[in-house]
């Protein structure tokens, strides 16, 4: 019944293009319209005023010669107030949109190396994008965004580039761990030199008491016993350290037998061997 009477309905975001025996006449807004077909006047078309999207994937070279894949989303929408630019004067809005996209990224991606294509992508997107606006603003359409979306080298290319960092990562990590390990050493080598010092400390302190009970031995056992010399303490202390020192040998797991001279004189005979290997000792 609509089409007997002329009457149309265009729905929101969308305009349409009316015509008048063939000739434009004017553009039709969202909402009901009559148009009697009697008088010449029919619709020629329909153009949607939502934002369109367009990915393109451009292959080019940079400049180290590597091939790569550049993809770039260009988001456009048609103008309302040119509405028929863009209905007349374009017959195929995204292969035109595609040849500026390509011709833009041709241009300006040998410039650079690989990585500075990743680095700039976004240089190249406005780029991209002062170029479209620029031309197609003259066909009654404007360009929303463009974004390189993605950049994909060669497999071979990806896979050095993969090696490359891998390898950068080891000798790091490999220089870290030497550097703890050395560290380590340091650490441990200053651990023991305080634990020797500290056992020389030890030591000396030891043979400092001993040294000291045994002055206070003789002088206590010469007090005491009338006639004695400092000889004669001294004779028996080493031979008393003697046999205490044949009795830890004696106990020792590791020993089998020990020899001493047995007798009287044997007594002498062992504090005289003692004193004159300390003196030979001494000596030394």
């Amino acid at each position: 019944m609509g089409g007997v009477l002329g009457l149309i309905q265009i729905d929101q975001s969308t305009v349409a293009i009316k015509e008048t025996f063939g000739k434009f006449d004017a553009i039709l807004q969202p909402g009901c319209h009559c148009l009697p077909w009697c008088l010449g006047q029919q619709i020629a078309g329909y153009l949607s005023l939502r934002v369109q999207q367009l990915d393109v994937r451009c292959e080019t070279k940079t400049k180290d010669n590597v091939f790569v894949n550049v993809v770039a989303s260009v988001q456009y929408r048609a103008l309302a107030d040119k509405a028929s630019d863009a209905f007349y004067r374009l017959s195929n809005t995204r292969e035109q949109i595609q040849s500026y996209v390509f011709d833009v990224i041709r241009a300006s991606v040998p410039k650079m190396n690989l990585d500075d294509v990743f680095e700039q992508k976004n240089e190249i997107a406005r780029a991209v994008e002062d170029e479209l606006e620029k031309a197609m603003s003259a066909y009654g359409y404007e360009i929303v965004q463009t974004l390189i979306v993605d950049i994909e080298p060669d497999e071979h290319v990806k896979r050095a580039m993969n090696e490359i960092n891998a390898a950068a990562r080891m000798r790091l990590a490999a220089t870290e761990k030497a550097e703890a390990e050395k560290i380590l050493q340091i650490k441990r080598a200053e651990g023991e030199a305080e634990s020797k010092y500290l056992a020389g400390v030890g030591i000396a302190r030891q043979r400092q008491a001993i040294v000291d009970g045994l002055r206070d031995s003789v002088l206590a056992f010469s007090e005491n016993v009338p006639g004695t010399s400092s000889k004669d303490v001294m004779d028996m202390v080493l031979v008393t350290q003697y046999f205490d020192t044949m009795k830890d040998i004696g106990a020792s797991s590791k020993s089998s037998a020990v020899f001493i001279p047995h007798g009287p004189g044997a007594v002498k005979d062992i504090a005289s061997q003692i004193r004159d290997g300390q003196l030979q000792g001494r000596m030394v």
